[in-house]
């Protein structure tokens, strides 16, 4: 077993990469980035490369998300430029990989979340399996959706946007089907007959009639079965307004949600709901990844990332201790002036 980060083949005109860290959910160092963005830029005028499929190694999921203790040290360390360049690098590959002249292929088996997400989530063709669990979980370390998270947040139904985003809920095959971050779902089992479809297909172009080939009718959504409560509770102005809203409704989700909420960074849930806001506002992704930007190098900024990772992943003890809401957070982080941008 090769110990690089990333894996690239190229065979029958398939080009092939694969997060290779399974230890860590292959989760995205800033190596793997570069290295992903500058396969994908040899590979677009690469004669023999027509489709591009992106994989993860192992069988625990296809990418975690960033690596997060990298900015817990960063922040730690004063070095929040460091972070900065990871951001940026990793906002133009998600640019990258939506704008990509050839079909590229996601196989979001298992956890994909966070970063991951911006790998797999502007695929073109984005495949999920019964296996499959997404979520954009910032909220949880005190940080807020990024990777143009806050772009499909913003054009998921209703208002599932707001709540998948400031609630960093756990999606299922069918939630990701249905709040638009995913397109077909494939039986775990068939996934090895699926990667074999692909690279024997007869036209180049036909990669989306493969994947269809093996789509199964997603079950039910979850999310579908409760918009009605989350569309009324989260198209209130302010997070506040929201939870007295999920407190005043008889429903027990409602208020497991309002008490999640309650739990949370406050500024963070403020910068994520007007992130999602300005993102369904916004006319490109290219612009809600510079809006994603702007925010992200306020964040981490921000003492509450550094508490949020010191209990999430530092420490271990779930008990973060948040600092009041910041006054005009939401403000200060989307106008955030910086002496670089992403595009």
């Amino acid at each position: 077993m090769t110990d690089a980060e990333i894996l690239t083949d190229v065979a029958d005109g398939v080009g092939r990469i694969t997060l290779n860290r399974p230890r860590a959910i292959n989760a995205l160092t800033y190596g793997m980035i570069t290295l992903i963005t500058e396969t994908l830029q040899e590979w677009r005028s690469h004669s023999e490369v027509s489709l591009v499929v992106l994989d993860g190694a192992g069988d625990r999921g296809f990418c975690a998300g960033g690596d997060i203790r990298a900015l817990w040290e960063n922040a730690s360390a004063g070095r929040n430029v460091d972070s900065r360049v990871f951001f940026r690098d990793e906002y133009r590959l998600n640019a990258l990989i939506a704008r990509y002249p050839k079909p590229v292929v996601a196989l979001m088996t298992g956890i994909t979340m966070g970063g991951g997400i911006g790998v797999a989530g502007h695929a073109s063709i984005r495949v999920v399996t019964d296996s499959s669990r997404l979520a954009m979980p910032e909220t949880r370390i005190g940080f807020a959706p990024d990777v143009g998270g806050t772009w499909l947040l913003g054009r998921a139904p209703g208002r599932l946007g707001e709540y998948l985003g400031l609630n960093a809920v756990t999606m299922s095959a069918a939630d990701a089907i249905e709040a638009g971050f995913a397109d077909y779902l494939v039986d775990d089992e068939r996934m090895p007959h699926l990667r074999e479809a692909l690279a024997e297909r007869a036209d180049p172009g036909s990669a989306a009639e493969v994947v269809l080939l093996f789509d199964e009718t997603p079950p039910v959504s979850r999310l579908a079965a409760d918009r009605a409560w989350i569309d009324a509770c989260y198209s209130a102005d302010t997070v506040p307004e929201i939870i007295d809203r999920l407190r005043g409704r008889d429903d027990e989700q409602a208020h497991a949600a309002a008490d999640e909420l309650a739990a949370l960074s406050p500024t963070a849930l403020a910068v994520t709901l007007a992130g999602v806001r300005a993102a369904r506002a916004s006319g490109s992704l290219e612009a809600a990844l510079e809006l994603e930007y702007r925010t992200s190098a306020w964040l981490i900024e921000q003492p509450d990332l550094r508490e949020g990772i010191r209990a999430q992943v530092i420490d271990k003890d779930r008990a973060p201790q948040w600092m009041p809401l910041i006054p005009d957070a939401a403000e200060l982080a989307l106008g955030n002036e910086l002496p670089d941008s992403v595009f």
